[in-house]
């Protein structure tokens, strides 16, 4: 009986951590925002901030806490390079401009276009099977997206072109990002993984900044939501993520990750008078569908 109780209770707890995680990765519109529009610091340096931040704070704690952690194989050192241009440079740039260009709603929706990107990616590059259930999801997020960004539209195409590029993007380096973390920590605890992911990201977004970049570091209030970025919606997610997959299949915990689109267009609404169309409501939950679908294929083939 005890048991069942403790068991059941590593799962109320593992259900709490992923949503912990969902909610802050869905602030992350508030703080691009935030920085941008009320501090003025441009789209690259918001996305320079999050990457170096992120990795100075974990460097210092790693060094404290695990030394151990911080040795990687010389051989690894290209994946490594690989994932911070890709995985964390290019997709931190794609969704600050996505959220800058087309708002907080619409580009977290079509970032969470990343696992049908996975699916494709797979399909082309490991030779993964393409079932029914797959196709009709990826047909319903492609379905989505046309009406997210409103696609039907030619003056909304034009309006939005860019951001809704931005978005896609996001996505695509969203679910590359997966990739190479998947690949990454077979060899190495998921804290070295990132603590390398960031630290590179950083290195290949410092040549973009301008003196705009570091301007805004005046006010002292921009360093401590600066820090409050790193430590919260980059660094604090990821743990608990990370402590989520001890107590829950990898799948349940893709599933109520998925809640993190709804929470942050909840926040857009609130916060930012952000309101999503009856035809951009209706394809996020087609995306969102899609998402299940292929989340469903994945536990399935895996018998999580």
């Amino acid at each position: 009986m005890s048991d069942g109780l403790g068991s059941a209770s590593a799962r109320a707890v593992g259900y709490a951590q992923v949503l912990g995680a969902a909610a802050l990765w869905a602030t992350l519109g508030l703080f691009y925002t935030g920085f941008i529009d009320v501090y003025g610091v441009p789209p690259l340096g918001v996305a320079f901030y999050r990457a170096a931040l992120g990795f100075a704070i974990l460097l210092l704690a790693l060094v404290i806490v695990r030394p151990a952690w911080l040795r990687i194989s010389m051989r690894d050192l290209p994946l490594f390079v690989l994932f911070g241009l890709v995985g964390v440079a290019a997709f931190y740039i794609t969704y600050v401009y996505a959220i800058h260009l087309t708002g907080m709603a619409v580009a977290v929706v079509l970032m969470y276009t990343a696992p049908a990107w996975v699916a494709l990616i797979a399909w082309r590059l490991f030779g993964e099977g393409l079932g029914w259930i797959k196709l009709t999801a990826l047909g319903l997020a492609f379905v989505g997206c046309v009406l997210v960004a409103r696609a039907w539209n030619p003056s909304q195409v034009q309006l939005n072109f860019l951001g809704v590029l931005c978005g896609l993007g996001a996505g695509l380096t969203y679910g590359l990002y997966t990739i190479f973390n998947k690949i990454a920590v077979r060899h190495y605890p998921p804290w070295t993984v990132m603590l390398y992911a960031l630290g590179f990201g950083a290195v290949f977004l410092l040549p973009l900044q301008s003196a705009a970049t570091f301007r805004p570091l005046r006010q002292p209030m921009l360093i401590v939501w600066l820090l409050v970025l790193a430590i919260g919606p980059t660094l604090g997610a990821a743990l608990l993520h990370a402590m989520s997959l001890q107590r829950l299949p990898a799948s349940v915990v893709s599933i109520v990750a998925t809640l993190e689109p709804a929470i942050a267009t909840v926040l857009a609404w609130v916060f930012l008078r952000e309101r999503l169309s009856v035809d951009q409501i209706l394809g996020g939950a087609l995306i969102l569908a899609g998402v299940l679908l292929l989340q469903q294929a994945d536990g399935s083939r895996s018998g999580l």
